[in-house]
């Protein structure tokens, strides 16, 4: 949840006991007052410091007096810090080494609230906070949402949004564990993905459709594969749409969000920085799953292929020139830990897209990753980082190793890129996001933008 404050803490404790674990950071968590949470105990947090004036604060309640350790993990060019509060006063604790990761204790702490900042002292990038105390959760993924979740009542609809519902307007709140993610490669819809891992994941919980365009002919559909209470397609076309309590809420009570095809641009031009942002982020948290088919995919990543405004990228115009002006890749969106690192891609084998998938994997450098999935494929990735492929066609990841040489990319040169890791994943394999583990061999592709016929081997899929 963005810019938690602490009537946000009183809020969730109005939840019941039980409380969603905080797994990713949300911007602006830039003061105390505006910090995220909570932790749970043993459950980590991924962060990003993204400017020189960036800094994060996160909120946690001890139940009892003990310890209170803190790990802190981050790329090897930069040098973040941590500092440790009471409630009040100055900081208590702190982690300014320099190691990686930079870890401390602080003995028997009194009961009450605590705050962690997260400072650079060199570099920007992602971080991973840990802080292990006598409180609430345990473990990864998050506590599951109690049986009375306390949104309220739906709030009105405001004039000019179309707003569709099938089954009951009321929130129907179903005990989540585990956060999930659906990847899903346009063209036909994959029935095997909603009825077989959707399906059994929200339990017959609430569904939203988010688009900006369209139809709700998704509504008859999902209700019909995942055997949810309700089915509703938002057409959040505009910033005011979306920061409306109506759409905060219905995305809030949901158990599962699926973003339609469309436009990733005009997606992250209304919904960037609003409500919809935040509530995904708190679906997320809680345990909800989060999907997208085309447009709706590529949003999901770290990282998103985002044209605003220009055609689409093509393989063999992306290759000429490592800085195309067809290539633009957003970022800041929702960050969502399973897909760290990643860049989206879609409708993959159909139009030739291994050429700009390749160049956009060279621009996020060696630690980045693109997962690319075909018409009628999708990718179902459960909280562990698995990721299993269903459908009729494949999905791909590419990757960088000791062996990937970025031999030409500067601007306004053909793109040359050596023995780029491929993997090609069938219907039924599976590939871990989180750790690069599978039972799949990879293939070497090289990219030489000079020639014509720019893949080595000839035929890339």
């Amino acid at each position: 949840m963005k810019a938690l404050s602490l009537l946000g803490v009183v809020a969730l404790l109005l939840c019941g006991n039980a409380q969603a674990c905080l797994q990713q950071e949300s911007e602006n968590n830039n003061s105390e007052s505006r910090a995220n949470g909570p932790l749970c105990s043993g459950v980590a947090v991924q962060g990003a410091i993204g400017s020189r004036t960036d800094s994060d604060w996160y909120a946690f309640d001890t139940t009892s007096t003990g310890d209170i350790s803190v790990s802190l993990s981050h790329g090897n060019n930069a040098d973040f810090d941590w500092f440790l509060y009471r409630s009040s006063g100055s900081y208590i604790a702190s982690g300014q080494s320099g190691s990686n990761p930079d870890s401390g204790t602080y003995s028997a702490s009194p009961a009450g609230q605590h705050f962690i900042k997260v400072t650079r002292y060199s570099g920007t990038g992602a971080y991973q906070l840990s802080v292990t105390f006598n409180g609430a959760g345990s473990g990864g993924g998050g506590e599951p949402e109690p049986g009375s979740c306390n949104y309220g009542a739906r709030p009105s609809k405001p004039g000019g949004l179309t707003a569709t519902l099938v089954g009951s307007s009321a929130d129907t709140c179903i005990s989540l564990t585990t956060p999930a993610v659906l990847l899903m490669g346009g063209g036909a819809d994959v029935d095997a993905a909603f009825s077989n891992r959707i399906k059994p994941h929200i339990k017959g919980g609430n569904v939203v459709v988010l688009r900006t365009s369209g139809t709700d002919a998704y509504n008859d559909y999902l209700q019909g594969l995942t055997n949810a209470a309700s089915v509703e397609t938002l057409i959040v076309n505009t910033r005011t749409k979306a920061n409306s309590d109506y759409v905060d809420w219905a995305i809030r009570a949901a158990e599962f969000v699926f973003i339609a095809g469309g436009d990733q641009s005009d997606y992250l031009n209304q919904w960037q920085g609003t409500k919809v942002e935040d509530a995904l982020l708190h679906l997320y948290n809680k345990g909800g799953a989060i999907g997208g088919t085309s447009a709706g995919n590529h949003v999901l990543g770290q990282f998103i292929y985002d044209p605003d405004g220009v055609s689409g990228a093509i393989s063999s115009e992306a290759v000429t020139d490592f800085c195309h002006q067809t290539i633009n890749i957003s970022n800041d969106f929702l960050n969502l830990p399973l897909l760290n690192g990643i860049i989206t891609d879609t409708h993959f084998r159909q139009r030739d897209r291994m050429g700009r998938s390749a160049v956009l994997q060279a621009h996020l450098g060696s630690t980045g990753r693109v997962v690319a999935v075909s018409e009628a494929t999708s990718m179902f990735v459960t909280a562990n980082g698995q990721g299993v492929i269903d459908g009729s066609n494949e999905a791909y990841v590419l990757r960088a190793d000791g062996q990937t040489q970025y031999q030409q990319t500067n601007c306004g040169q053909p793109v040359i890129i050596n023995n780029l890791l491929r993997y090609k994943l069938l219907p039924g394999q599976s590939y871990n996001l989180l750790n690069n583990s599978t039972s799949v061999s990879p293939t070497r592709l090289s990219i030489d933008g000079r020639s014509g016929n720019f893949y080595n081997p000839t035929n890339p899929y």
